[in-house]
């Protein structure tokens, strides 16, 4: 079997087209996330603390020396980072109602009580007298 078709075996698997249907909403999703933070939630606390924009704190390590283009300023960009922790929160919150709704659709499922089966209809009925009348015959 060449590697060719052993590759488009494996592809076309269910659980590998969820999977990278799973990433792809996924990476959509974050990126909805980050904007609602950076944009929607993070300027309107920003302006509550006296218009501060979280994502430009930083504490100053070495400032940059403009004498010398060659030297940049290193600093800790905690406000960013803070912007990230946020976004982390939020889709973590986000997983977790989802994850909490499945495993609720799956409770429900499994007390659902289940179809009796149908009862057999005429021609099974007298095919399984038959088997039975076979059964209790004697072998020659």
């Amino acid at each position: 079997m060449g590697l060719l078709t052993e590759f488009k075996e494996f592809a076309a698997r269910g659980s590998v087209v969820d999977l990278a249907v799973g990433v792809i909403i996924g990476a959509a999703f974050g990126k909805i996330v980050a904007s609602l933070v950076e944009q929607v939630i993070m300027p309107p606390i920003g302006l509550a603390l006296g218009r501060v924009d979280f994502a430009r704190l930083k504490w100053v390590l070495k400032p940059e020396d403009l004498s010398t283009p060659a030297v940049e300023e290193v600093a800790i960009q905690y406000g960013a980072f803070l912007n990230t922790v946020i976004q982390f929160l939020i889709v973590a919150f986000s997983v977790f109602l989802l994850v909490k709704f499945i495993n609720r659709l799956r409770r429900e499922q499994a007390t659902e009580p289940e179809a009796a089966p149908q009862a057999p209809t005429a021609t099974e009925a007298l095919l399984a007298e038959i088997r039975d009348e076979l059964k209790v015959r004697p072998r020659p």
